[in-house]
């Protein structure tokens, strides 16, 4: 538990969870994330016509695939995700994935940036979801001024960067390796209307906002867990049904900070189901995030 509980933010120790994707080809997306992203099957389950399938490294669940062949293709003018961030331990991890990555014609790379917090490779997976892989820089050499971190983007060579860290052994490591959901980031229809949700009501901390056109925020100084941005989707209002972001998860210390999330949004009137373990609300745009405690087991994930 905190040592002190501010009602008004997320614990320092709150992470992501896995990212929920609506998908049309179950046995396409993840063929794809377990090979191009070393990734394994953790769990599945049918639920009604739905299949459940999710996907992680060791015990960790990092993407659940739903399969909903009917609804529409995603489109990158509407709400929803820009990318879903994993996050490895070191060069050598992130270099095995991206290597493999590159590797999948199923999949396209689309860039790598040096962020300056952070060394990052983009892709897009077979359906259009964006995908990042990163590490990160020492906390000790992000440069702070008040409430912001300086980020920027700047030219990282792909090639360069995998003949300075890919080795035989992380390559052959795979699934053995750790990996998480470091930040995710979205697409939505107006950065105050996303502020006021993901900032005053969820609790997150803004940690960049003069980046043109989104806000970077966080808990406990990392440099970002979620980012908005309207690059793409300036005024688009809520999302009709449709593959690609389906749920986003959130995952805090204790009870004490789900009882003050629910606070925050009974004070804004926004709606939200609580069943002691976890609180899950919409935002704007229609995406469901649930805040959960840490103990929720794969099981359960493929429960809600």
């Amino acid at each position: 538990m905190s040592a002190v509980l501010d009602e008004r933010l997320l614990a320092p120790e709150t992470s992501m969870g896995a990212v929920t994707l609506r998908v049309g080809d179950l046995d396409l997306m993840s063929g794809y994330y377990a090979n191009a992203f070393a990734m394994e099957p953790l769990e599945e389950r049918s639920r009604a016509l739905e299949v459940h399938r999710v996907l992680g490294r060791g015990d960790t669940p990092l993407v659940r695939l739903v399969h909903t062949p009917d609804l529409p293709a995603v489109d990158r003018r509407q709400a929803g995700l820009f990318h879903t961030a994993f996050l490895f331990e070191d060069e050598s991890s992130l270099s095995a994935t991206v290597y493999r990555a590159a590797q999948d014609p199923r999949g396209q790379f689309v860039g790598s940036s040096d962020h300056f917090v952070s060394e990052a490779f983009y892709f897009t997976d077979p359906e259009g979801n964006g995908v990042e892989l990163y590490t990160d820089r020492p906390r000790s050499s992000w440069v702070r001024s008040g409430d912001q971190i300086a980020m920027t983007t700047t030219y990282l060579d792909p090639n360069a960067y995998l003949q300075r860290h890919l080795t035989e052994d992380a390559l052959g490591a795979g699934p053995s390796l750790a990996g998480a959901v470091g930040h995710v980031h979205l697409q939505v229809g107006d950065l105050q209307t996303a502020r006021a949700f993901y900032v005053d009501a969820l609790g997150f901390e803004t940690t960049q906002t003069e980046y043109p056109g989104a806000i970077f925020a966080s808990a406990g100084g990392y440099h970002h867990h979620i980012a908005m941005n309207v690059w793409n989707s300036q005024g688009a209002g809520p999302r009709a049904a449709a593959l690609g972001l389906g749920d986003v998860s959130i995952t805090v210390p204790d009870l004490a900070n789900l009882d003050t999330l629910a606070a925050r949004l009974r004070a804004r009137t926004i709606p939200f189901d609580a069943d002691g373990r976890s609180v899950t609300v919409s935002d704007p745009w229609g995406t469901r995030v649930s805040v959960a405690l840490p103990d929720l087991s794969t099981e359960e994930l493929l429960s809600r």
